[in-house]
């Protein structure tokens, strides 16, 4: 039995070891694949949950996602600088740390996002009805562009999960959704500026949906919402925003992760991706990406990669409350990266596979019938349809490898 704690740690890295199967570093790093400070700090606390790590600063964070292999770190403007500190000169000391743990791990920073739902302050959202709130949030939201600009960033992300209301007639919807609008535009403007002066491309401003949580009834809870939203005239800029879509948060209302990023390449506003992983109709687990939907997850890539997606794959998930510090960095991300690239990889097999070749082809060919003679157009697709169930059954024989010959004894 171990019985310390160096020797339960000696154990996990035994089995990791046997587990075999991951990519080095430099494999790793081929990928647009980014870590968040969030992820990475996460102490295992929720609603409900104390918690159950210890803290860690965005220097280890870095460190360990340079060592591992992940090229880009993510951060919300809270999750490095107290929120006191911002809009002050010690800010710009913070950021300055950050550079310099950057550069010193061969980490770039890819994304930011303002923080516009823990403080008090956006307890009626950044697009409450008062004023002066909606004025602080122009000047956080136009400060983390600035910050994505000191930082090399290329997007920013915003999450309005504060943007709904618990009881009905609090708030008038078509108000919220202007102010929201106003937020935004004031962050374009400040963005077009900074770019300018420092000959920057402008940020990439991405729109993330959540169904659920935190508040009971969210104005834009889907990303068709948010497209909807981007396209609806309250924009200033709307062609510097897009979509960051979560895989799980389009699971949680039952919808289809693919059929939402299959809508968002049609707008061409597919410019971010989170990966996670979770359970349709559930609240917001945030596991690590192919752990409960592998197949699924690998439906997903292969749209992705036959439509030339190229954005960057954000690790937003969770690790558990039971795993350690240690296995935060020994077992989830790397874990979490592997089984990442290995569904990449794999997807890369499918758009290659000659089976799938076939049916596809055959399928787009179609029968051959006249057109409208119903009945000779039905009896002459009737047959090329059951290719649908095998199209499905491919899939999953080279998800498990059968399609290279793997074989269980009976």
């Amino acid at each position: 039995m171990a019985s310390s704690q160096t020797e339960q740690q000696s154990l996990v890295s035994r089995l990791m070891e046997m587990s075999g199967g991951s990519y080095s570093p430099e494999q790793r790093r081929k990928y647009f694949i980014s870590g968040p400070q969030w992820a990475g700090a996460y102490e295992g606390h929720a609603l409900f949950h104390a918690p159950t790590r210890e803290a860690i600063g965005y220097e280890d964070v870095i460190r360990r996602l340079g060592e591992m292999g992940v090229g880009y770190w993510t951060t919300h403007d809270t999750d490095v600088i107290p929120t006191d500190d911002l809009l002050t000169d010690k800010q710009w000391e913070t950021v300055a740390g950050i550079n310099k743990a950057l550069a010193d791990h061969d980490v770039q920073c890819s994304m930011v996002t303002c923080e516009t739902f823990h403080h008090a302050v956006w307890a009626g959202s950044p697009a409450a009805e008062a004023p002066e709130v909606r004025d602080y949030g122009k000047l956080r939201l136009r400060n983390t562009v600035d910050i994505g600009h000191e930082l090399g960033a290329q997007f920013a992300v915003y999450w309005p999960g504060t943007l709904g209301y618990m009881v009905q007639g609090a708030i008038d919807e078509t108000d919220t959704l202007r102010w929201f609008a106003d937020g935004l535009n004031a962050a374009c403007e400040r963005d077009i500026e900074v770019a300018a002066k420092k000959g920057r491309a402008t940020l990439k401003h991405c729109l993330e949906a959540k169904p659920f949580e935190p508040q009971a009834q969210i104005i834009l809870p889907t990303s068709d919402a948010m497209m909807a939203f981007i396209s609806s005239g309250v924009l200033t800029h709307p062609e510097m925003v897009g979509l960051n879509p979560e895989y799980l948060h389009e699971l949680m209302w039952g919808g289809a992760a693919r059929a939402v990023l299959a809508r968002a390449l049609l707008a061409g506003k597919l410019w971010h991706f989170d990966i996670n992983d979770g359970y349709p109709l559930k609240h917001d687990v945030d596991l690590g990406v192919g752990l409960v939907n592998p197949l699924d997850w690998l439906n997903v890539l292969v749209l992705l990669r036959t439509h030339g997606y190229d954005g960057p794959f954000n690790l937003d998930f969770k690790p558990p409350r039971t795993t350690s510090n240690f296995g935060v960095w020994e077992v989830s991300f790397p874990t979490a990266v592997d089984r990442f690239i290995t569904l990449w990889e794999i997807a890369g097999e499918v758009a290659e596979d000659e089976v799938l070749k076939q049916a596809g082809a055959a399928l787009r060919a179609g029968g051959g019938a006249a057109n409208g003679d119903l009945a000779a157009i039905v009896a002459a697709n009737r047959e090329l349809l059951t290719l649908h169930e095998l199209i499905a059954h491919r899939l999953f024989q080279i998800l498990i490898g059968q399609n290279r010959g793997r074989k269980f004894s009976v």
